[in-house]
């Protein structure tokens, strides 16, 4: 493409000195006319060749649609543009002009003016637009370093200096700087044409002779300033001074044979087409040529371009590892040193951020680890009260699932309402102190253990409660509790409890025989009345005692079946009208107990289940055994009322029962030997109709 552009080059300063050789020697033109006519005409068909197939290149791309083609295209557009709208223009003004004014440069009286008055006229004027010109400047260098203020008054001495009429100082578009005439009723100098500008910025510097008309000859001359600065605007300085009458008439003789001559010469015809021919083929290969290098031009730009694009995508992709080929140092050099050295800060700081985040998700993994596994319930609040976070151990504690309730708050829990309360009052009361508090879930009867704070805010703000079930521990308690209070009672009631029955037995044997029947009938009803309630607190004594101090389990495997089956045949004969049915599993592999304390489970269970169902019709007590894992079970099944609500919660607790005569020991004992079993018992209602107690007890392998 470089050598095509050569090429067009050379072809056009061909082109430039054949119209310089038509208007200076015809003849000689004329004679090798037709041959550079065929080779002009060749070249342009190349040139149209050319263009025509880069054009079709590049539509090709486009269609392929290949990176960066439309905008090598759109520059193409650009540059072509720029190039094909001035020629056209300069084209059809210079064809206007060739047209309607070829005719007027012959005149028939040029001998006379060549004999008269065009050595003479020439010379003259010559000489004084040379001087007017080297005054012109002259002057020029010393207006450069004039300051604007002092310039109307400089140039209008330096006017007087060389005797011109006018002076005048215009930017590079025409603007009057500064003026200065020899007329005081003219307050500007007329400006220099607009074409008389533009032949002074192209040849730098002008110089012609130009008529004023009626008044005569003038001399003009245009010269520039020295310009101070690279990038400033050049300034020109113009002398107009008038033409002696003398001369002003030689020049008119000169012009009139002039006219003449055009007149006279037969060949401007041939001329006319000649130059026309020329500015044709001049106008074609300047226009092919600028499209050519419109097309070097624009792939120059836009290669970079479409190298920084395609990594634009690339870092949108994420790919920071991309790099382009700087080609120049220019602003597009720079532009893309600098595109490659931030897609390498991108690159340094994606590794940090990857680094960092690598390092915050391990963090935040043994977080979430630490928290799933710890058994203690973990709420995580933001200041709104908005739940963030709860562990497995919370939704453990709570058995519910708590996915629902993170974003919300805690005013809008439709579930867990008490323990939600609980929270806000909490924080509501002690503000951003901790605090701590216990709750009993009425629902499930669960004590909760709950210990709130507020997190530092460098750590991200919000609250964070903690709490524990301590059910089991409160229980242990109310039981050790229980228990001291069973000792005491047992240690201070049984005491007086012999002398109470002896003296109530001496009392009826003495005084029974000395009274009267009816007095004896009553004396002996009062006596059998303290000896049974007597009685009956020996047995309530008792029962403390066997709460207060139950001996220490003896722990070695037995067969669970076959200790149910030896209770069960104490209940073959007297049960009455309950039916005692049974499931036990085969095989069951032997549970780690005490066979005596067993027993003594088994035995409160089946009493007390015969005892709910008083009053049913059909009653029903079954007994089931079943392998779950590492533990047996055992459940005690009835079809009788069930338990109320509020015994429940607290059936384990002593002395809550629901019996008239009952003490509440049953199930506090039968609780006791469980956990002494490192067993669990639980108790429910059935849905339809019924309790069932069940007793997980550990294999004896497994213990």
């Amino acid at each position: 493409m470089t050598y095509v552009l050569i090429a067009s080059a050379v072809a056009g300063g061909i082109l430039l000195f054949l119209l310089a050789a038509a208007s200076g020697n015809t003849a000689l033109f004329a004679k090798h006319y037709p041959l550079l006519l065929g080779l002009n005409v060749v070249m342009a068909v190349a040139l149209v060749g050319l263009v025509g197939y880069q054009l079709y290149s590049l539509v090709r791309a486009r269609r392929q649609r290949v990176f960066g083609s439309r905008l090598t295209l759109r520059f193409v557009g650009f540059f072509a543009l720029m190039a094909v709208v001035p020629g056209v223009i300069v084209y059809t003004v210079s064809l206007s002009f060739l047209t309607r004014s070829i005719e007027s440069w012959f005149d028939v009286r040029v001998d006379s003016a060549l004999e008269g008055g065009i050595s003479l006229g020439r010379s003259a004027l010559e000489s004084l637009l040379t001087d007017l010109s080297a005054n012109a400047s002259a002057f020029a260098g010393e207006l450069a370093d004039t300051p604007p203020a002092a310039l109307p008054l400089q140039l209008d001495r330096l006017r007087e200096r060389a005797g011109a009429s006018e002076a005048l100082l215009v930017s590079g578009n025409g603007s009057v700087i500064a003026s200065a005439s020899r007329d005081f009723g003219k307050l500007v100098a007329d400006a220099p044409p607009p074409g008389v500008l533009r032949q002074a910025r192209q040849a730098q510097g002008y110089g012609a002779v130009e008529s004023e008309g009626e008044r005569g000859l003038r001399l003009r001359v245009i010269v520039p300033l020295p310009s101070l600065t690279i990038t400033g605007d050049t300034r020109y300085l113009q002398l107009v001074q008038p033409v002696p009458s003398s001369l002003a008439e030689n020049a008119e003789s000169v012009q009139a044979a002039f006219r003449d001559y055009k007149e006279l010469a037969l060949a401007r015809q041939g001329l006319r087409q000649i130059y026309i021919l020329t500015l044709t083929l001049t106008l074609l290969f300047a226009l092919f040529s600028a499209i050519a290098l419109a097309f070097v031009l624009s792939r120059r730009l836009s290669e970079p371009l479409a190298d920084l694009a395609q990594g634009t995508q690339a870092v949108a992709r994420g790919d920071f590892t991309r790099r382009a080929s700087v080609k120049s140092a220019d602003e597009l050099g720079i532009l893309t040193r600098s595109f490659n050295t931030m897609t390498g800060q991108l690159d340094e700081a994606r590794r940090a951020a990857d680094a960092s985040r690598v390092q915050v998700e391990n963090a935040k993994a043994r977080l979430e680890n630490i928290l799933a596994n710890i058994s203690a319930g973990v709420l995580v609040l933001d200041p709104a009260l908005r739940v963030e976070q709860a562990n497995a151990g919370a939704a453990a504690i709570l058995r519910e699932d708590l996915e629902p309730l993170v974003g919300r708050a805690l005013a809008a829990w439709e579930t867990e309402t008490e323990l939600a309360q609980a929270i806000a009052a909490g924080f509501a009361a002690d503000g951003d102190a901790e605090w701590q508090r216990e709750l009993e879930l009425p629902a499930t009867g669960q004590v909760l253990l709950l210990r709130g704070s507020t997190l530092p805010p460098e750590a991200g703000g919000g609250r964070i409660v903690v709490f524990d079930d301590v059910t089991q521990l409160v229980a242990a308690q109310r039981a050790t509790a229980w228990a001291e209070v069973a000792r005491r009672l047992a240690h201070e009631i049984k005491n007086p409890l012999t002398p109470i029955q002896l003296s109530a037995e001496r009392m009826a044997a003495k005084l029974g025989p000395k009274l009267d029947a009816g007095d004896a009938a009553a004396l002996t009803r009062a006596t059998n009345t303290i000896v049974d309630q007597v009685a009956s607190l020996k047995t309530m004594v008792d029962e403390f005692k066997a709460y207060a101090r139950l001996p220490t389990p003896s722990l070695m495997p037995l067969d669970l079946n076959r200790l149910v089956n030896e209770v069960l045949t104490l209940y073959e004969h007297g049960t009455g009208s309950v039916a005692i049915r049974t499931r036990l599993a085969d095989a069951l592999p032997p549970v780690r107990g005490d066979a005596a304390q067993l027993r003594q489970v088994i035995h409160n269970l089946l009493q007390n289940a015969q005892d709910a169902l008083a009053g049913s019709a059909e009653p029903v007590v079954e007994l089931v055994t079943e392998q779950a894992g590492d533990r047996i079970w055992l459940r005690v099944i009835d079809n009788g009322a069930g338990f109320a609500e509020a015994t429940l919660k607290r059936a384990f607790e002593p002395y809550v029962t629901t019996k008239p005569k009952g003490t509440g020991l049953g199930l506090a004992i039968v609780k006791k030997i469980i956990d002494e079993h490192h067993g669990t018992v639980r108790i429910e209602n059935r849905r339809e109709r019924g309790a069932a107690v069940s007793i997980a007890l550990p294999l004896a392998k497994a213990a």
